[in-house]
């Protein structure tokens, strides 16, 4: 069992920067792949970038290819998003999910967090 709990989303301007934190209970976490999703009202959830548990291939939405990092600190349970360039059309909830392969679709993700909120005022 993993609980996640999203931090660090707030109303920014465009071209600001922020950085998502999510931080994972259970000792399992170092094994489980770790992605970033985000929704906004009355549209689908659309999936941000995704990280293995160690090392290989990191996946990212090509709307945030080369403006959004992902990371991840084993040793501190947390995974990290860290958003520069940040556009109006970023504005969504954003949610980290927990799973047992890397992958983009939602449904194969076990665990989420509750979201957090970025807004990008122009």
């Amino acid at each position: 069992q993993v609980q996640l709990v999203e931090s660090g989303g707030g109303l920014v301007q465009a071209g600001d920067s922020l950085r998502l934190s999510c931080a994972a209970s259970g000792r399992t976490f170092s094994t489980y792949a770790m992605g970033w999703f985000r929704q906004t009202p009355g549209k689908e959830r659309e999936f941000v970038a995704a990280i293995p548990w160690s090392g290989g291939n990191i996946y990212y939405a090509d709307s945030v290819k080369g403006r959004f990092t992902i990371s991840r600190d084993n040793a501190k349970n947390t995974v990290y998003l860290q958003m520069n360039s940040l556009k109006p059309e970023d504005t969504a909830v954003y949610y980290c999910a927990a799973g047992p392969v890397l992958a983009t679709r939602g449904d194969e993700y076990d665990y989420w967090g509750q979201g957090t909120q970025v807004t990008v005022s122009s």
